[in-house]
């Protein structure tokens, strides 16, 4: 399907995935227009593409209507870590519900396919190991993490409904825990907090007994994902979970990335915020069916990079 799309738009383009991915998109030849309010998104990771001659960035919320012509969309847009989402929850509910429901109208207009990057949220505390598309999850839907959680299974639901009602054309991506260059030091995502305390020579913050577990997938790993689910046709549409299936605990996170960096600094334990998920495994078997897809970059490798990354902006700021 993808070799069809001569232009694409991007939405939360200036983010972590989203910067990548244009940049990958722009590689394969296409014309991107990246769409981000730079809300949580940044400038400065957009910076290299901003020469580009088939690179436009449109500063927009996406809450708002928005006339743009795409032959193809990729939804990004969403504060991604709780500490973003929850700083402005109703922002967040509003950018979740309003603003998918704004790029599935577009979408319709323009007879284009729409990917939706949901989250492994939408399992919330989930009754499964590892966890499958067809688990229905468990989420607090009056909880502190509901505007991002609720927001995405809203989302969902909306892009199968202009699917079923429509005819619009939509897949569905449920992202397990990303990272990798490109993420900022303070951004409240786990790899982030830890690799930017670890340089710092500040306690290693571990929330409750550390025995949560997360699946980590490098940045360039769920990229590539993205990109191929597009590129399927219409008869795939998800929902499909994509992830590293390794399942990690936070305190060995921690004990990885002090042993990457070469800290010393202690780990802290501090108490459990609310609702937040025991477990994450994705299964990926439909992937690797579907898409013939799987990660390839290991947990230490993308720790070293995203390190090195980290050591850069830090000594940038000296």
């Amino acid at each position: 399907m993808l070799q069809s799309m001569s232009r694409v738009a991007v939405t939360g383009g200036a983010g972590l995935l989203g910067a990548p991915l244009c940049e990958r998109l722009l590689s394969m030849g296409r014309e991107v227009v990246c769409i981000d309010n730079l809300s949580t998104g940044t400038r400065a990771r957009i910076a290299p593409l901003l020469d580009h001659p088939r690179f436009t960035l449109v500063c927009h919320d996406i809450t708002r209507p928005l006339a743009l012509e795409a032959d193809a969309i990729y939804h990004l847009a969403c504060p991604a870590s709780p500490v973003q989402y929850q700083r402005d929850p109703v922002g967040t509910g509003r950018t979740c519900a309003q603003g998918t429901l704004t790029m599935l109208d577009l979408a319709r207009r323009l007879q284009a396919p729409l990917l939706l990057a949901s989250s492994s949220e939408v399992y919330g505390d989930p009754a499964t190991q590892p966890q499958a598309e067809d688990d229905w999850g468990r989420v607090n839907p009056v909880g502190p993490r509901a505007c991002y959680d609720e927001g995405k299974r809203f989302a969902e639901a909306m892009c199968f409904d202009y699917q079923r009602q429509y005819g619009v054309a939509v897949k569905v991506a449920r992202i397990f825990n990303t990272y990798g260059p490109g993420m900022q030091p303070d951004d409240g995502r786990v790899v982030a907090s830890l690799i930017g305390q670890a340089l710092r020579g500040v306690p290693l913050t571990v929330h409750g007994d550390g025995r949560q577990t997360r699946s980590f997938c490098y940045v360039d790993d769920m990229v590539a994902g993205l990109v191929q689910l597009m590129a399927t046709g219409p008869e795939v549409t998800g929902p499909l979970n994509l992830g590293r299936p390794e399942e990690v605990s936070v305190v060995e996170l921690a004990e990885r990335v002090r042993a990457i960096t070469g800290s010393h600094s202690p780990i802290r334990h501090t108490p459990l915020p609310e609702d937040d998920p025991i477990r994450r495994r994705p299964d990926i078997g439909r992937a690797r069916a579907l898409l013939a897809w799987a990660p390839e970059v290991d947990l230490d490798t993308g720790l070293r990079r995203t390190a090195a990354h980290f050591r850069a902006i830090l000594e940038a700021g000296e």
